[in-house]
């Protein structure tokens, strides 16, 4: 006997409304920008997978789309793979919104966690911004929705309360192996960490409908002589005005954020990235299955 503690393992879903803060958490758990940020509500459209790594335990963390009641097919089927995921791990971090409080869409996610009887605890994000009273009231309506194992209060831009969070976690997982090597921040393709990158920054350029009429498809990815990536990525919106606002008055907006998802995408990969943009409509695409499972396979 060595005394030595156990490796503990397994994989936490972060579930939640949209928009409550699971991608800036888990961009903070794993030291790396692995799934899109923005302030507009719905950016995760699928399940987004990073590790951590410590000494004593690896946990791969889910980043799941925001749960909500959809209003398209595209919606339809980010709940779908939400619950889908929900339904695959150890155990479940719900986190709520401590400013905005717990309202519908909270019930809604308490009621998916319920019928799955999948063990959660509950994490209250934005502790930075919000009165002490607020982050206490937003516990207790979320806790008489679906009573937790523990509940943390953390902010996830600052990384407070985040290093107890994982504690709370890696003490409720079970005794296992790590399944990643110690570097690997995320199990992504390259490709789907480019392609999000680059629809990350149209939301950050653009207003309007646009953000949430945006699908990325890469459509070629390679390595040349050289080192440099090229990546040639079509834009599909659904309008011509929509392809308008994306372009902007002589091609600057499409250059703007050409350049902020090509010097992420150099930081992520490690390597000098050649950037092909292509802007085309695609009417309706966010009603037809096929383009769906099109730009998004799983």
């Amino acid at each position: 006997m060595t005394g030595q503690a156990a490796h503990r393992s397994g994989f936490v879903a972060l579930a939640g409304r949209p928009n409550v803060g699971k991608s800036t958490l888990l961009n903070h758990l794993v030291g790396a920008r692995v799934a899109p940020t923005s302030p507009v509500p719905q950016t995760t459209r699928t399940v987004v997978r990073g590790i951590l790594t410590r000494p004593d335990a690896q946990i791969i963390f889910l980043d799941t789309p925001g749960i909500h009641a959809p209003r398209h097919r595209l919606g339809e089927f980010m709940v779908e793979g939400a619950r889908r995921a929900l339904r695959q791990v150890d155990l479940v971090g719900w986190m709520v919104d401590a400013v905005a409080g717990v309202g519908r869409e909270d019930h809604l996610v308490a009621a998916a966690l319920a019928a799955l009887h999948t063990p959660a605890v509950l994490i209250v994000n934005k502790v930075d911004i919000a009165a002490p009273a607020q982050v206490e009231a937003a516990a207790m309506q979320a806790a008489s929705q679906l009573p937790p194992l523990a509940t943390y209060r953390i902010s996830a831009e600052t990384g407070a309360g985040v290093a107890d969070l994982v504690d709370g976690l890696v003490a409720r997982l079970p005794e296992g192996p790590r399944y990643y090597p110690e570097e690997m921040l995320s199990d992504q393709p390259e490709q789907f960490l480019v392609r999000e990158l680059i629809r990350e920054q149209v939301i950050r350029h653009t207003r309007q409908e646009v953000p949430h009429a945006v699908a990325v498809e890469v459509e070629e990815f390679a390595e040349r002589a050289d080192g440099t990536v090229y990546v040639r990525a079509t834009i599909h919106v659904e309008k011509p005005s929509q392809k308008r606002i994306l372009i902007g008055a002589g091609g600057g907006r499409l250059k703007a954020l050409g350049t902020a998802a090509r010097v992420q995408a150099e930081a992520l990969l490690g390597r000098k990235v050649y950037l092909d943009l292509w802007v085309a409509v695609t009417p309706d695409w966010r009603e037809k299955p096929s383009l769906i499972r099109s730009f998004y396979p799983e």
